[in-house]
Parts: structure tokens; sequence; C-alpha cells
């Protein structure tokens, strides 16, 4: 079996009494802190203002790749990417490259996420188009094309509906061999999971009950193998469905801040407790599952996750 991990996201830059010029210090102690405690991964969102189920929009939100570059040379082991990309903020192009620079910033330590994207009111904000979720879909599928040709090799060409590219050059290449490991977010059962058979090395789902994975499972198995894939070669992560924390109350205020709809599905306990109830999503073949800064905001916080980690064997 894959030995399971651990990822950090970081969805929050809120740091009550903190100014602007000391808030990526906060984000830095927190991936160090992860580092220490032996995760293998730091994730950030790629959102431009804070989203509903996290805070609201006038929190404080920096730039997502911007911040993986800077926490590459604050960090040495763990992987770095955004959870995730939305397609619609960036030509794809563009972002492949942006990703082989953080790969060589990094020395090899990034993965590329992309999903479709879903927030129609900072698109508004923003100005950026928001087409039906079909098309964004479209895009999503001839985004990776451009992206998987420009990671294999150094002059690619694409001609598509939405985007195209002529003898693009992506020079230098990406540390790792192949380019960064690309992690499709989402686990629409139409679309998104058809997606990922055909481009991702990873995909992350929200934890909503062994009953409903284990069909998302199935259904990307059988994707997967209509276009010739092996579906071992997709790795399957999560969002974690256990919490840690210090007694009954505290745990309460941790679900609390979890959108409804996923309450039911996520178990508080000690670190012992929650070994256990990971351990039924390992043996379904899930190997890493990240956990919210806005839930463990302090090293301390993040220091006893490592502990968990310890217990399933990390």
């Amino acid at each position: 079996m894959t030995t399971p991990w651990f990822g950090l996201h970081c969805p929050s830059y809120t740091h009550p009494g903190t100014t602007s010029a000391d808030l990526f210090a906060k984000t830095v102690a927190q991936a160090k802190a992860a580092e220490a405690a032996g995760f293998s991964l730091v994730t950030v969102m790629d959102h431009l203002n804070q989203i509903p189920g996290v805070g609201v929009p006038d929190e404080p939100m920096l730039e997502g790749w911007s911040v993986l570059a800077a926490l590459a040379r604050e960090t040495t082991t763990v992987r770095l990417s955004t959870l995730v990309s939305g397609v619609t903020y960036r030509n794809p192009a563009l972002l492949a490259k942006t990703a082989t620079t953080l790969d060589v910033i990094s020395g090899g330590r990034a993965i590329f996420g992309l999903g479709a994207a879903w927030y129609e009111a900072e698109h508004a904000a923003f100005g950026f188009d928001f087409p039906p979720i079909k098309e964004r879909m479209d895009r999503l599928d001839e985004a990776l094309t451009i992206v998987r040709g420009m990671f294999a090799g150094e002059r690619s060409s694409f001609e598509g509906v939405h985007y195209r590219t002529v003898d693009v050059i992506n020079v230098p290449r990406p540390v790792q061999p192949g380019g960064p490991r690309i992690l499709v977010g989402g686990g629409g059962e139409q679309r998104t999971l058809r997606i990922a058979a055909k481009h991702a090395d990873m995909t992350h789902w929200f934890p909503l009950g062994m009953e409903t994975l284990s069909r998302k499972t199935d259904l990307l198995r059988g994707y997967a193998e209509t276009v010739g894939r092996d579906p071992a070669t997709i790795e399957r992560t999560m969002a974690a469905p256990v919490m840690v924390a210090a007694d009954p109350a505290a745990g309460a205020i941790l679900l609390d801040r979890l959108p409804a709809e996923r309450r039911a599905y996520v178990t508080v306990g000690t670190p012992e407790q929650a070994a256990d109830s990971l351990r039924p999503y390992l043996d379904a073949g899930f190997t890493g599952f990240t956990f919210n800064n806005n839930h463990y905001r302090s090293p301390e916080e993040i220091a006893v996750l490592g502990e968990l980690l310890r217990l399933i064997g990390g």
C-alpha cells in the first residue's frame, strides 16, 4: 500500500491584529510547521477574494501562485500546489509556464492543480468571463491538453475551440521529468471524472461518505479503462474526513466551521480516534488527506496532526 501523506491547505490569511507587512510570515510559519510535522504538501487557494464557507469577501487574500513561489524559498521538502486553479482565470499556456517556473524555483516540488472554476461573484467583480458549465468543462479539457504538451516537450502546438498554441516554447524545462504531476480538483461524475481519467495524475475530492466515494472511484476506474489508462496510476486524495480536537467542546467548534453539507461525513476526536476513523479510507485506496489552516492555525495545532500522521504510518 502507498504510504499515506498529509497536506496543509491554506485557504485563509485572516490573522487578527496582523498588518499586511506581517501577513505572509504567518503563512510561512504554518508551512514550516507542516514540514516539521512530516507533511508532504502545502497548498493555497487560487482565489482573489475570500470564498463562502471560509470567510467573508473582504478578508485578506493573497494571489496563490505568487505565494507558492515565495514558499518555495522558505521550505525544503513539501510539494507545492494550488488546490486548485480555476481554468477561467488565466491563459493555460501562461499557467503551464508559471507552473514550470515554480518547479524550477522549488527544485522539482511543484504540483499542477486545475479545475473548472465555480465562484461566479468573483468572476463578475474582476471582469472574468464565467461561461456555462459545459464550456468551462470543455476549456478544462483543452487547457490540460496544452499543459501536458508543454510539460512533455520543449515545443508543442494545439488547436482547439477555445485555446490554441503555435510551436510554443517551454524552456527551461521542468525539473521533474515530464513536468509537475497534474491534479484535477472535483468529483463531478459526468465530466470532471472523465477529464481526470484522461489527464490527471491525482484527484482531490471532498468527504461525502464511503458509498459516494466508492461510486466515484468506480466511475473513475471505468473512465480510465475506456481511454486505455491503468486506474492505479491516478492517485486519489481528499479533504480530511477527520478533525483532531482536545475535547468535545473544541470539536464542536471545528465542525461548526465546516459547510453544513459536509459535517455528517467528518468525525472529531483524539489523534488515536481520528486514526481509527481514517483507516477505512486508507483501505479504500485514498492516499493523501488535506487539513485546512483556518481550522489549525498555530504551529502547535499543526504539530498535533503530525502525531496523527505517525499513527497511520505516514
